[in-house]
């Protein structure tokens, strides 16, 4: 059974900076690229960051190229997202994600195991 957990949601001032954990568990993790996702209230959820499987090759999403980094640990099986300068529309729940990758997969469509959220809050 795929478990996807992720951590590291807070409030935090306009500026700051916040990182999120993700564990997958019950898959391979170095089979799959890896994705964080955004939803805010009234909002569609949107690709924030993702990964690649091995090769760590990264898709960002406009609004955070510059201010986060995705990154992976292989060894630990666990997916994070630095981010900094953080804006109050920042503001959402972030969940993680995960999709089979057969090539290097570069991208934020079609994941298949998705995590509960964590809740991210900027003020301002």
């Amino acid at each position: 059974q795929v478990q996807v957990v992720e951590s590291g949601g807070d409030l935090v001032q306009a500026g700051g900076s916040l990182r999120l954990s993700c564990t997958a568990s019950g898959l391979t993790f170095d089979d799959y690229a890896m994705g964080w996702f955004r939803q805010a209230p009234g909002k569609e959820r949107e690709g924030v960051s993702c990964i690649s499987r091995s090769l760590g090759s990264t898709y960002y999403a406009a609004s955070v190229k510059g201010r986060f980094t995705i990154s992976r640990d292989n060894v630990k099986n666990t997916l994070y997202l630095q981010m900094s300068s953080l804006k109050p529309e920042d503001t959402a729940m972030y969940y993680c994600a995960a999709v089979t990758d057969y090539n290097e997969y570069v991208g934020c469509i079609g994941y298949k195991y998705w995590g509960q959220g964590t809740q991210v809050t900027v003020s301002s």
